[in-house]
C-alpha cells in the first residue's frame, strides 16, 4: 500500500508537538526545585502524628524515644526536605533489613502531587500531555506507513524514547518520584531532539529483509527494553552522581547540604528503583534476543551467526546479567554494580549508533545515510 503522506505529516506535527510539551515540562520540574515548595502539607500532617504519639505516651507515663518521622514519599528521602523540617525533626533511622526498600506511601499518588505544589502538578500534566502527544505520533506514523512504526533508525528513537516517557511517568505517579523527573525528561528530550535534527527520515516502505511478521515480534521487544533501559542508565547516572558528592563530604572535599541533592531521594532509594527498572526491562531483551535467533533461522537459515549487532546484543544481555548477579552480590553492590549497568547501556548505544550505521552487516537498516 502507498504510504500516506497527510498521516505521516500529521506525525511529524505531533512528535514536535510532544518535543515542545517535554521542554516545558523539564522546566516546570526544575521549577520545582528553584522555586517549589517541599511537602509541606505531609511534613506538618508528620509532625502532629509525632506530637499526638508523644502525648499518647505521656499520658501513660511512658517517655518517647526520639522523634518519628512520617512515612513519606521518594521526595522526602535520605536527601529530600528543606532547612527547617532538617531542625526540628530528624528522621528515625531505618531497621538494618529494611535499608534501601522503596517507602510505603503514606498518601495516594495523585493526592500526594497536589500537595506537592503547582510545580509538580504543572510537571506532572505537562509529561502526560507529552506521552499522549508523542503516542499520538508513533501511532500515525505506523498508520501511514501500515506497518510497525520501528522500521529505521529514526522510528525506533522516536518509539524507545516514547516508552521511556511513558515508563517513567508511571513510576513517577506510583513512587511519587517527581524529583527524577528533570533528568529522566530532559534525557528523553535531548535524544528526541537529536533524532528530529539529525536522523530524521520520511515516511517510506520497509527494506524486503524487514518485511516479516517478526518485526512486530523481535523490534517491538528490543524497543520496549531499550525505552526502560534507557530510564535505568538516567537513574544509574544520578545514583553515580549522589555517591560521589556523598563520599566527598565524607572526605572533607565538599560542603554538606547540595540544594539539588537535598530534594532528591535517598541513595538507597535510587539504587532500588535501578534494580527494579532493569529487572522489568531484561527479560524483555531476553525475548527480544530469542525472537530474533528464531526470525534469523527463518531468512538465513541459521540461528545465530555472530553477525555484529547480534553479537553486540549478546554482549548487551551479558553486561545486564552481569549487573543483576552484582546486585545481588554483597561486594559488587553500589557503585560497582552501577557502572557495570552503564556498561551494558553503552554496550547497546554502540549497537544502535555504530554498529548498525557504520559496520556493514545484515542488520544494516538503519536508514541513515
Amino acid at each position: 500500500m502507498p504510504v500516506n503522506a497527510a498521516l505521516g505529516h500529521l506525525s511529524n506535527a505531533f512528535l514536535i508537538a510532544a518535543l515542545v510539551i517535554y521542554s516545558l515540562s523539564v522546566f516546570a520540574f526544575a521549577g520545582d526545585f528553584a522555586f517549589g515548595r517541599p511537602r509541606r502539607a505531609a511534613e506538618a500532617r508528620g509532625q502532629q502524628e509525632a506530637r499526638d504519639r508523644a502525648a499518647a505516651l505521656a499520658a501513660v507515663g511512658v517517655a518517647p524515644v526520639g522523634p518519628v518521622a512520617p512515612v513519606g514519599p521518594m521526595t522526602a528521602g535520605a536527601h529530600g526536605g528543606d532547612a527547617a523540617s532538617e531542625t526540628t525533626a530528624s528522621p528515625a533511622p531505618e531497621p538494618p533489613e529494611d535499608r534501601g526498600a522503596l517507602p510505603e506511601l503514606a498518601v495516594p499518588a495523585f493526592r500526594a502531587i497536589r500537595e506537592a505544589g503547582r510545580w509538580v502538578v504543572a510537571a506532572v500534566l505537562l509529561s502526560s500531555l507529552g506521552v499522549a502527544a508523542h503516542t499520538t505520533a508513533v501511532i500515525t506514523r505506523g498508520l501511514a506507513v501500515h506497518r510497525a512504526p520501528w522500521g529505521n533508525m529514526y522510528e525506533f528513537v522516536t518509539a524507545l524514547t516514547c516508552i521511556a516517557a511513558l515508563f517513567f511517568l508511571i513510576v513517577l505517579i506510583r513512587y511519587q518520584a517527581w524529583t527524577l523527573g528533570v533528568f529522566v525528561m530532559g534525557a528523553v528530550v535531548v535524544t528526541l531532539g537529536l533524532a528530529e535534527t539529525l536522523i530524521y527520515t520520511a515516511p517510506g516502505d520497509l527494506v524486503p529483509a524487514l518485511q516479516s511478521y517478526w518485526l512486530d515480534i523481535h523490534v517491538t521487544a528490543m524497543t520496549l527494553a531499550t525505552g526502560i533501559f534507557f530510564v535505568a542508565a538516567v537513574l544509574g547516572l544520578v545514583y553515580l552522581w549522589i555517591d560521589r558528592y556523598t563520599r566527598r563530604v565524607a572526605a572533607g572535599r565538599a560542603t554538606p547540604g547540595h540544594g539539588i541533592i537535598r530534594r532528591l531521594p535517598g541513595i538507597e532509594q535510587i539504587d532500588r528503583l535501578t534494580y527494579r527498572t532493569v529487572v522489568f526491562g531484561f527479560p524483555v531483551w531476553t525475548f527480544g534476543v530469542i525472537a530474533g535467533a528464531i526470525w534469523a533461522d527463518q531468512a538465513w537459515g541459521r540461528y545465530w551467526g555472530w553477525d555484529p549487532v547480534e553479537t553486540w546484543a549478546f554482549i548487551t544481555w551479558v553486561l545486564y546479567a552481569a549487573f543483576l548477579h552484582a546486585r545481588a552480590t554483597a561486594g559488587w553492590r553500589g557503585r560497582r554494580a552501577h557502572y557495570v549497568q552503564l556498561l551494558g547501556f553503552t554496550a547497546l548505544i554502540f549497537n544502535i549508533l555504530v554498529v548498525q550505521v557504520f559496520i556493514a552487516g545484515l542488520h544494516s537498516y538503519s536508514g541513515v545515510g
